[in-house]
C-alpha cells in the first residue's frame, strides 16, 4: 500500500519535528545547519542555502555553513551591513521575499553560484524564475546574522509557505546559536581557567617555593631540579610527613609533562582487589561490582605523571604488575585480553627501608632496582632545624589569611621550644601546630599556651631539666670553691660551710621579702617555726616577728 503524500501543513509538522532533533543533537554549529537544511532539499527542492554570521573581527556577515556552495563560493559571500539583499536582512531585521532573482536589482550572487543573465539568449529556452528567501537570525533580541534558501519558483502561495516555514526555522537556529556562544563562552572560560591553574600550580611548586636553606635540604632541590625533565623513575624515601608528595608535585610541574595529569594514589590505603582495579582499572563483569568499565590511574595519568605513595605496601602479585609496567609501558585491565600502552613518569615514595624489606623477602628484588633509578631522601626536619623559624613565618601567612588572624608574635621562649622539639611527624606535624595556635589566638602573640600539649610538656620538661643541670653546676662551683676556702678547717669544714650558707640564704632571703618571716618561710619552702630558729641559731637580724 502507498503511502498517501502529506498535505502541506503536515509537511511542515514534520519538516519542524525532524529539524527540531537535529538542532538538539548538539553538533558543531555548521554541521547542525547542513543537516537541517538537507531536510528542507529533500522535502521542498531547496537547491542552495546558506547561513551568514557577523564577523565581531570584520564587521561583516560572511558564511559560515552552506549547501549546494563549494568552499570557493562560500568564501565568496562576504557582505557589509546594508549591502545587497543578505546585509538589508541582517540590518533591518526584516525579511525579503523574491520571486525571480534574475529580475531583482538588488540581489547581487556574490558567491557567483547562480547563472543571472539580463535577457534570455535568442537561440534557446530561458532559464525558469529561481526564488530567494532571506531571514534574520536573531541572539534574543540581537541581530547576529541571516539565511537564505534558493529554489525553483513554483507558485506566489507556495512562496510564502515557504517564507513562513523558514521564519521558523531561522528562529530555532538562532536559539542554537544563543546555546552554542554560551557553550563556547563557558569553554573558553575553563580553558582560561585551567592554563591560570596550571600557571598558578607550577608557580606554587618552583623549586624556591620548597623551604628549605639547609644543606640537606639544598641536596634535595638540586637532584630534583637536575632530574624533573627526564623520564626516570624517581623513588623518594623519607619519613612520614618530611614532604615527599611536595617534591613529587615539584618534579612534574616543572618538567615538560606540566600541561598534562599528576594522579596520586596511596597504595597502602586500598586492598589488593580495589587497588588492582584503581592502578590499572576494569572491564565491566570482571568481577562482582564491576557494572561498568573503569579506566584505572595508569591510564588517566597518560603522558603524565603517576605518583605510588606508600609502594612498600604493595602486594607481591600487583609488584609483579607493577614490574612489567616499569619495563614494558603497558597493561591489561583487569577482566580484558587486550594490552593498553601508555607514556607515564613514575615517582613512588615510602618511609620504610626496602633494602631491609627486600631482604626480608617482602619486596621484590628487581622491582627495587627499576624503581631505583633516582633515590631522593629528605631529611626529617629534626634534620635540619635551621629551615624551622621560615617554615613557621610561611605558616603563620598561610593560616592567618585563611582564619582572619593576626598572630605573629612569638617569644624566644616559644621559638626554643619549637627548635628543639624533636618533631616526630616532620613538616606536617608542625604546620598542624602553627594551625591550630593560628586558630585558638585571641591577639597577635604566639603565647605557650597556644601549642599541643605533647609540645608544652615537652617545654616542660626542658625547663625541669635545664634547672637541675643549674643548681648541679652551682652546688658543684660551690662546694669546689668551700673545698679551697676552707682547707685549713679540716674535720669542721662541712660545718662552716653549710652554716654560712644557710646564713646568707635565709639573710637575702629576708630581705627579699621586705623583712616579712611568714612570706619568707613560703618563699623557701620551710616551716615558720624552722625559719625562726635558724634566724636564733644563726644570730641573723630581723626586725620582723
Amino acid at each position: 500500500m502507498n503511502r498517501q503524500p502529506l498535505d502541506r501543513a503536515e509537511q511542515e509538522l514534520d519538516i519542524l519535528e525532524q529539524i527540531s532533533q537535529i538542532l538538539g543533537d548538539g553538533l558543531e554549529m555548521g554541521q547542525v545547519f547542513q543537516r537541517a537544511m538537507a531536510v528542507l532539499s529533500d522535502r521542498l527542492n531547496v537547491q542552495r542555502a546558506f547561513l551568514a554570521l557577523m564577523d565581531s573581527a570584520t564587521d561583516q556577515l560572511r558564511i559560515v555553513a552552506a549547501i549546494g556552495l563549494t568552499r570557493e563560493e562560500m568564501q565568496r559571500g562576504c557582505y557589509a551591513l546594508g549591502e545587497g539583499v543578505t546585509g538589508t536582512v541582517a540590518q533591518t531585521g526584516q525579511p525579503q521575499v523574491i520571486a525571480d532573482i534574475h529580475h531583482h536589482r538588488d540581489f547581487l550572487n556574490r558567491t557567483g553560484s547562480h547563472r543571472i543573465e539580463q535577457a534570455p539568449p535568442s537561440d534557446g529556452p530561458s532559464q525558469g524564475p529561481v526564488s530567494f528567501i532571506c531571514v534574520p537570525v536573531k541572539d534574543g533580541e540581537r541581530l547576529v546574522g541571516a539565511m537564505s534558501v534558493t529554489k525553483p519558483l513554483v507558485d506566489e502561495a507556495s512562496l510564502a509557505a515557504d517564507a513562513r516555514l523558514l521564519k521558523i526555522i531561522a528562529g530555532s537556529i538562532g536559539q542554537t546559536i544563543r546555546i552554542h556562544h554560551q557553550v563556547q563562552i563557558e569553554t573558553d572560560r575553563m580553558l582560561a581557567e585551567k592554563q591560570e591553574l596550571l600557571g598558578n600550580l607550577h608557580s606554587k611548586y618552583r623549586f624556591d617555593n620548597i623551604i628549605g636553606s639547609s644543606p640537606a635540604m639544598q641536596d634535595v632541590l638540586a637532584t630534583i631540579a637536575q632530574v624533573a625533565n627526564s623520564r626516570a623513575t624517581i623513588l623518594l624515601l623519607g619519613e612520614t610527613g618530611v614532604g615527599k608528595e611536595l617534591v613529587a608535585k615539584a618534579i612534574h610541574y616543572n618538567s615538560d609533562r606540566r600541561d598534562k595529569p599528576m594522579v596520586r594514589i596511596n597504595c597502602g590505603a586500598l586492598s589488593p582487589q580495589l587497588l588492582e582495579s584503581e592502578l590499572f582499572g576494569h572491564v565491566k563483569g570482571a568481577f562482582t561490582g564491576a557494572v561498568r568499565d573503569k579506566v584505572g590511574r595508569f591510564e588517566a595519568a597518560d603522558g603524565g605523571t603517576i605518583f605510588l605513595d606508600e609502594i612498600g605496601t604493595l602486594e607481591a602479585q600487583l609488584q609483579v604488575k607493577l614490574l612489567r609496567v616499569l619495563q614494558e609501558r603497558e597493561f591489561e585491565r583487569v577482566g580484558d585480553h587486550r594490552t593498553v600502552r601508555i607514556n607515564v613518569r613514575v615517582i613512588a615514595a615510602t618511609n620504610l627501608d626496602l633494602e631491609q624489606e627486600v631482604r626480608k623477602n617482602t619486596f621484590r628484588e628487581d622491582l627495587y632496582y627499576r624503581l631505583n633509578v633516582v633515590t631522593i631522601n629528605i631529611p626529617p626536619l629534626r634534620a635540619r632545624r635551621e629551615d624551622i623559624p621560615r617554615l613557621i613565618d610561611h605558616f603563620l601567612d598561610r593560616y592567618n589569611t585563611e582564619n582572619g588572624r593576626n598572630l605573629a608574635k612569638i617569644s624566644r621562649d616559644v621559638l626554643n621550644t619549637l627548635l628543639r622539639y624533636p618533631w616526630p611527624g616532620n613538616v606536617r606535624e608542625l604546620e598542624n601546630c602553627i594551625e591550630r595556635a593560628v586558630v585558638l589566638s585571641q591577639g597577635e602573640q604566639f603565647t605557650e599556651d597556644l601549642l599541643p600539649l605533647t609540645i608544652r610538656m615537652f617545654a616542660q620538661q626542658v625547663r625541669g631539666e635545664a634547672q637541675d643541670e643549674s643548681l648541679e653546676a652551682l652546688a658543684s662551683n660551690l662546694a669546689g670553691h668551700a673545698i679551697r676556702q676552707f682547707a685549713p678547717h679540716e674535720g669542721h669544714i662541712y660545718e662552716m660551710v653549710i652554716s654560712e650558707v644557710e646564713r646568707r640564704l635565709i639573710t637575702e632571703a629576708l630581705e627579699h621579702n621586705g623583712g616579712i618571716k611568714t612570706r619568707t618561710a613560703d618563699f623557701l619552702g620551710i616551716n615558720r617555726n624552722t625559719l625562726n630558729k635558724k634566724v636564733k641559731d644563726l644570730g641573723i637580724e630581723a626586725t620582723e616577728t
